[in-house]
């Protein structure tokens, strides 16, 4: 009998095989050769003492790599077996649904002895290994990794510029943005303000948006009036200020003599089907989401630990001055004594006016403190972000808050805010996001009288301070540009 050593290329792998002429090293690792012919154990014996032990040395580590090798595949057949018995137990829950997402075509009903069936899932299992080779072979390649889903919370108050922040993350091919989606439920369930209400109202919000980050849109079916038939509602709010809900498959053709609401701006759809919007939601890398009617950040705690969640938490403030000089011109029938006081001051201020806008600035307040004291749930998920930085610098403040949230910054977000931020004049309308953002953030110091800062100063103190706003101490320190009414943005502002 003949012994052959085998040697392969890679430093890892010595292999002895057996019968000279049965060459299993060959039909397993193409790469080796045979480089070594040991013969019998008589004429072994005739080799000098130190050629004898470094072949018993070769051939002992050789059996200990055949077992490394063993074990190592033992292992890698384990994972597969495991991830295609997942596979097939998720096709027996919904083998419909599995089978309208992998075709475009009507499935044939299974055939009684369940053989279609299996070949449907055997050909499921493959699809899903197939994908996940092309993405480790992306991440190989140093290209196209998209990363791990990302879930982000755009987290503000009314007038505090969330629409033109929001846009960045609407401009992200791979993000599935929705804009306001809690607007439903506010219009929809009675909140009385304060107490128990207040929880209950925070709650409700909480869960509703937790539906959504995870892509159940029907959630929202409970809410809309009127209630959705089929699945389908013209009557969405701002559809049309959500990209991923104006295109393809999403936007259908559209329907004669179907009144739609809240149409697409740059192309005419039907009906919004939530089905639809849920399968894209679902096939965008990202989920974002903006809104202004969350303000209390320990009612999130559940979400940020959710385990099915990836939550980042952007909470966007800014000068409550600015807030009410622009909350006074968008809303101007709530804001009537306001401004019937500012010009004629003759009515005095109702005392109830100004407790609402301070607890507004303290509920602000209260949220951004807890964030900065970085608790441990919260600690690398929460973001402070002033409408002034980004206003003055945009294109900074967008590559800080992506980076915080773990996404890229593509050129197509960079050139939507080169366009939308230099642009000669405002846009159409109070609620336009094309603005010259560097000249108009503190227009309102000329427009607003010095008593109505002075009242906003009073009662939002605290906030301010802890924001970093400056107070006017004089009508003309109010209106001279050169004098700043920021103080320097903070670093530890982001968690």
């Amino acid at each position: 009998m003949i012994w052959c050593l085998h040697y392969c290329p890679s430093p890892s792998f010595l292999l002895w095989q057996g019968r000279a002429g049965k060459v299993l090293g060959q039909d397993t690792f193409p790469a080796c050769r045979r480089d070594l012919c040991v013969f019998p154990m008589e004429i072994r014996r005739a080799l000098p003492q130190d050629i004898r032990e470094l072949l018993h040395r070769l051939k002992m580590k050789s059996k200990y790599a055949v077992l490394l090798v063993f074990i190592i595949s033992l292992v890698i057949i384990e994972k597969e077996n495991n991830f295609i018995s997942r596979v097939s137990d998720k096709l027996k829950q919904s083998p419909q649904a599995l089978a309208e997402a992998n075709s475009t075509e009507v499935s044939p009903a299974p055939a009684k002895n369940g053989s279609l069936a299996s070949l449907q899932e055997l050909d499921a299992a493959f699809s899903q290994l197939r994908s996940h080779l092309y993405n480790i072979t992306l991440q190989l390649a140093g290209d196209g990794d998209p990363g791990p889903r990302r879930h982000v919370l755009l987290m503000a108050t009314t007038r505090t510029g969330s629409s033109f922040v929001g846009e960045f993350f609407n401009q992200q091919g791979s993000i599935f943005y929705l804009f306001e989606p809690l607007w439903h439920v506010e219009k929809t369930v009675t909140f009385l303000p304060g107490g128990a209400s207040a929880v209950g109202s925070a709650l409700v919000y909480r869960d509703v948006l937790k539906q959504l980050l995870l892509c159940d849109l029907y959630i929202l079916e409970n809410f809309i009036s009127p209630v959705p038939e089929g699945h389908l509602t013209p009557f969405l709010f701002r559809r049309g200020s959500s990209h991923s809900l104006c295109e393809e498959p999403v936007c259908t053709p559209s329907t004669k003599k179907v009144f739609e609401k809240y149409y697409c701006k740059n192309r005419r759809c039907g009906p919004l089907n939530i089905t639809l919007a849920a399968e894209a939601c679902r096939r965008k890398q990202h989920v974002a989401l903006k809104t202004v009617r969350i303000r209390q950040l320990e009612f999130l705690q559940p979400l940020v630990e959710d385990p099915r969640l990836d939550l980042r938490i952007i909470q966007l403030v800014r000068d409550p001055r600015a807030v009410l000089a622009s909350r006074m011109v968008a809303f101007s029938g709530k804001y009537e004594t306001w401004k019937k006081w500012a010009s004629e001051g003759e009515a005095p201020l109702r005392e109830e006016e100004v407790q609402r806008l301070r607890g507004n600035c303290e509920s602000i307040r209260v949220s951004a403190e807890l964030g900065l004291r970085r608790p441990g749930w919260l600690r690398g998920r929460y973001m402070l972000v002033r409408y002034e930085d980004v206003a003055r610098a945009p294109l900074q403040k967008a590559r800080e808050m992506f980076r915080f949230a773990g996404l890229p910054l593509t050129q197509q977000v960079e050139e939507w805010i080169g366009k939308n931020t230099q642009a000669p004049h405002d846009g159409n309308g109070v609620y336009s996001t094309c603005k010259n953002s560097s000249e108009q953030f503190d227009k309102w110091r000329f427009s607003m009288p010095f008593k109505l800062a002075q009242v906003v100063q009073d009662a939002c103190a605290p906030a301010m301070q802890l924001f970093g706003y400056k107070l006017a101490s004089s009508p003309a320190a109010l209106a001279n540009r050169s004098f700043s009414l920021l103080e320097e943005a903070q670093p530890a502002w982001v968690t």
